[in-house]
């Protein structure tokens, strides 16, 4: 029974990791934003076991995405630099803050900003040209590389959501670079954080298999099918998904036993 039991397992670890995986070679996302919930939802996986777990798992989408856009080109290396060594630096703090705050308000910020950034991303043609200098092009991408550390840290994601619309909105990046770069940076940023969380005991590690195996194939199958999109089309489905992502961050509310909390 237990063998039967422990099948299943990998099998729907797999399946997490493998649309995760499309998800985040698709538009350039690690695909936390699934594998979350997912491992919550349906492993009964503790929340903060869930955001270590997702962290060791978008290490093997980033490697699959970035291999993938950079065969076709996608790929800006200098920013990817610059985004990766800030957002190294704060993704182990934002591991360790999981710790320490709830999540619902921080959530709720999120929620406001991404749906903001969705609104920009579809008026993109119409907005006039940001032209930056050498010197403010590298302080948007170490900014930007160091509040997505953070986040990827604390809530499990790989931080393409904040990335790529700063690429593509901020310094100019074609769509399909932005997230051929984003995947990059996710490498060593879910390194720095899922090496924290491993630390806390935060990380499921019966559940990696299915998970990496999942995302490796998944990621690679994404991307080949962002390659055969026009830029303005993949903006668009990019565009969406951040909007549907700010709106359920946007509805979160603090857990039963936080009310319970606040109530008294």
């Amino acid at each position: 029974m237990r063998g039967v039991k422990g099948i299943q397992r990998l099998l729907v670890s797999w399946a997490i990791g493998l649309m995760a995986g499309v998800l985040g070679g698709l538009i350039g996302v690690g695909g936390g934003v699934l594998m979350v919930p997912l491992m919550v939802e349906l492993m009964k996986v503790r929340q903060h076991h869930a955001h270590g777990t997702s962290l060791v798992a978008i290490v093997f989408t980033g490697l699959s995405g970035a291999v993938a856009y950079a065969l076709q080109g996608s790929v800006d290396w200098l920013a990817a630099v610059f985004l990766a060594s800030s957002a190294v630096l704060t993704a182990k703090w934002g591991a360790r803050w999981t710790t320490r705050l709830s999540e619902w308000q921080l959530k709720r910020a999120f929620g406001a900003f991404l749906l903001f950034v969705a609104a920009m991303l579809l008026i993109k043609s119409s907005l006039p040209t940001v032209a930056f200098t050498m010197t403010g092009r590298v302080l948007v991408l170490l900014l930007t590389g160091g509040l997505t550390g953070f986040l990827a840290g604390m809530m499990g994601v790989g931080g393409g959501l904040l990335m790529v619309p700063a690429m593509v909105l901020l310094a100019g990046e074609p769509q399909h670079t932005a997230q051929g770069t984003s995947l990059v940076v996710m490498v060593p940023t879910a390194f720095a954080g899922a090496w924290e969380h491993w630390r806390l005991k935060h990380v499921e590690v019966p559940l990696l298999p299915g998970l990496g195996a999942g995302v490796l194939v998944g990621a690679s199958l994404g991307a080949h099918i962002a390659h055969a999109l026009p830029e303005p089309s993949l903006r668009f489905l990019f565009a969406m998904f951040v909007a549907f992502m700010g709106w359920r961050f946007l509805r979160a509310r603090p857990t039963s036993e936080l009310s319970q909390t606040i109530q008294r």
